[in-house]
C-alpha cells in the first residue's frame, strides 16, 4: 500500500508520451508493482513528486482521473534540470513516483451544482483531474452544467487540444470556451486574456462552484472578476500546487502564515485565502 510519509519512489514505466506543446509532454506511467497501482488511490487535485534515478526529483500535479483506469497521467513543462532529463526520456523508460499527497478538490461538496472552471496555459493540468472525474460516466449525474474556460499564450501552447475540442464538448451539458493572448493566422477563436474574458463570459453565481488555477496574475485577477461578478468567497475554489516542494510539511518552503500549502492544501477556497496572508 503506498505510504505518503514514505520518502522512498515506487518504481514506474512510461506507457505513453503525448506531445501538447513545444516545451510540453503528458506522460502515462504504470507502476512496476500491479499491487501499487491497484490501490494508490489518488484524488483528483493531489500531487507526486518525480524522480528520474541519479537526476532529482519535481512536484507535478497528477493530471489523469482515478475514473479513468488504473494509469497516471502527468503533464511536464520543461523548465530546468529535472523536467528536461524528463523529457529526453521514452516509452519503456523508468522513473520513481510517491505519493499521492495533498489534499484533493472537494468533489462531495459539488454535487448537484453547477462547475464553472477556469484555466490558464499549463495549470489546465491540475484541474484536468477534476474535469474529468465529474464528466465520467460514473458521476455525471452527480453535478448539474459543466463550463470550461481555458486560456493560453499562443495556438502552439493551448494543452490538451483533443480534450478541448473533441472529448469534452461532446459530453452533455458541457459548454467550453478558448481563448488566445493575441491574434494568429488560424485561430478562429475568442483573442484576449483570461480575466477580461470571464467578465465577457459572465457565469452567474446561481448554484454554481467556481475552479480557478493559473499563474500567480491570473489567480488575483481571476478572482478579483469573481468577485465583482457577485461570487461568495465560498463559492470558489483554486489550487496552489505550484508552491509545493518537499510535498510532507518538512521543508517550510511552501509556508503561508500558519498554513503549509503541501499539507493544509493545495485546493484552497477563496474564503480559506483570506485568513491567510496574502502571499499567493
Amino acid at each position: 500500500m503506498p505510504n505518503p510519509t514514505a520518502l522512498t519512489p515506487y518504481p514506474a514505466t512510461i506507457t505513453k508520451i503525448d506531445v501538447e506543446a513545444g516545451d510540453t509532454k503528458t506522460f502515462t506511467v504504470v507502476f512496476d508493482d500491479p499491487e501499487i497501482m491497484e490501490n494508490f488511490g489518488n484524488q483528483p487535485g493531489q500531487v507526486c513528486m518525480l524522480s528520474a534515478f541519479g537526476e532529482g526529483e519535481s512536484t507535478i500535479s497528477i493530471t489523469s482521473s482515478p475514473t479513468r483506469g488504473k494509469f497516471l497521467e502527468f503533464c511536464v513543462r520543461r523548465v530546468g534540470r529535472l523536467t528536461s532529463v524528463l523529457h529526453q526520456m521514452e516509452v519503456g523508460q523508468k522513473i520513481g513516483v510517491r505519493g499521492p499527497y495533498g489534499n484533493g478538490f472537494p468533489y462531495e461538496m459539488m454535487k448537484g451544482k453547477d462547475l464553472f472552471f477556469i484555466g490558464g496555459g499549463s495549470a489546465l493540468a491540475p484541474i484536468r483531474s477534476l474535469i474529468d472525474y465529474v464528466l465520467s460516466d460514473q458521476y455525471r449525474s452527480d453535478y448539474g452544467r459543466v463550463e470550461i474556460l481555458y486560456g493560453a499564450r499562443s495556438m502552439d501552447d493551448v494543452l490538451f487540444k483533443s480534450d478541448l475540442a473533441e472529448r469534452w464538448p461532446a459530453i452533455q451539458n458541457t459548454k467550453i470556451y478558448t481563448t488566445i493572448d493575441r491574434p494568429e493566422e488560424g485561430w478562429n477563436g475568442h483573442v484576449g486574456f483570461v480575466p477580461p474574458f470571464i467578465e465577457e463570459v459572465a457565469p452567474t453565481p446561481e448554484n454554481k462552484i467556481v475552479i480557478l488555477a493559473g499563474p500567480p496574475i491570473l489567480i488575483k485577477l481571476g478572482l478579483a472578476v469573481m468577485e465583482k461578478l457577485g461570487f461568495k468567497d465560498e463559492q470558489i475554489i483554486t489550487t496552489l500546487e505550484m508552491r509545493m516542494k518537499c510535498c510532507l510539511g518538512k521543508c517550510g518552503r511552501c509556508n503561508v502564515g500558519s498554513k503549509f500549502i503541501c499539507v493544509d492544501g493545495p485546493v484552497f477556497s477563496l474564503a480559506q485565502l483570506k485568513e491567510m496572508p496574502p502571499e499567493y
